[in-house]
């Protein structure tokens, strides 16, 4: 299927989407966020998928939401506030409920600027690479009045805390991808030169693993927070029963006991 907004590769398990409107920063449109969206979808139940690269064409990762060219006017007469929380509904909010939902492991490797909604974008993922050049500003609040959208507002205070959390929407502040990998809030920040590379590696180990256990992995880890200890342990009980009657457990398990690496096939 034929994108124009996004490139789309596909080689030994592994996919890589780029962000391709790299004359706006990869800020995100009605037509970006369709083809994410639309290629996400294709690749859920695509078994030659078995990990997907994230990624920014151009200089930058994703400067947030397309202010200028949002494509999302239908005619009907909306206040500004309307029109946001419209946008929110139908596009933004979905694009991150896609891909942090997204059932097989996903790596972002952020060149560039993270702005605004792009933060959220990135942290959507499930292991954050950033080029060291890279870095991660929240404009909201201190450039337009608004509350970080996208994710942020849960993404950061679970993985940074309160105090830092605050201070990067309240302030507006850069992050840097070094600082960002110190404070937890990426994996790694890897040299420029390097960031596809190591992206590809991490995806690759991650293609030859067992693919459905991770989309498992990244349900419980998601469900943890709003979960009691008693309510997190019969979780894990019945994904266990469930990954346990896999032909991956019974792979997993011969492997160990033979002493050889497993030869997992996502099943």
């Amino acid at each position: 299927m034929p994108y124009e907004n996004i490139l789309l590769e596909k080689a030994d398990g592994v996919a890589t989407l780029t962000l391709n409107r790299p004359s706006s920063l990869n800020s995100l449109n009605k037509g970006l966020i369709d083809d994410i969206r639309n290629a996400l979808r294709t690749m859920r139940n695509d078994d030659a998928v078995r990990a997907l690269i994230v990624t920014g064409g151009g200089r930058g990762f994703c400067a947030g939401a397309d202010l200028a060219n949002a494509g999302f006017n239908d005619g009907i007469a909306r206040s500004p506030g309307e029109g946001v929380a419209h946008s929110m509904e139908i596009a933004y909010n979905p694009l991150v409920r896609d891909l942090a939902g997204f059932p097989k492991p996903v790596v972002v490797a952020v060149n560039g600027v993270a702005a605004g909604g792009g933060v959220g974008l990135a942290l959507s993922g499930d292991i954050v690479l950033a080029a060291r050049s890279a870095y991660f500003v929240q404009v909201f609040g201190p450039k337009l009045g608004l509350v970080p959208d996208m994710g942020c507002t849960w993404f950061t205070p679970h993985l940074l805390g309160r105090a830092r959390a605050r201070a990067l929407a309240m302030l507006g502040d850069r992050l840097p991808a070094e600082k960002a990998a110190d404070w937890g809030l990426i994996w790694a920040a890897v040299d420029d030169a390097q960031l596809l590379t190591e992206a590809r590696a991490i995806a690759q180990r991650l293609a030859q693993g067992p693919t459905t256990a991770f989309g498992e992995i990244k349900r419980a880890l998601d469900a943890a927070p709003g979960n009691t200890l008693d309510e997190q342990l019969e979780l894990e009980r019945k994904t266990q029963h469930k990954l346990g009657d896999m032909s991956d457990f019974r792979e997993g398990v011969t492997a160990f006991l033979t002493k050889r690496e497993p030869q997992f096939k996502g099943k």
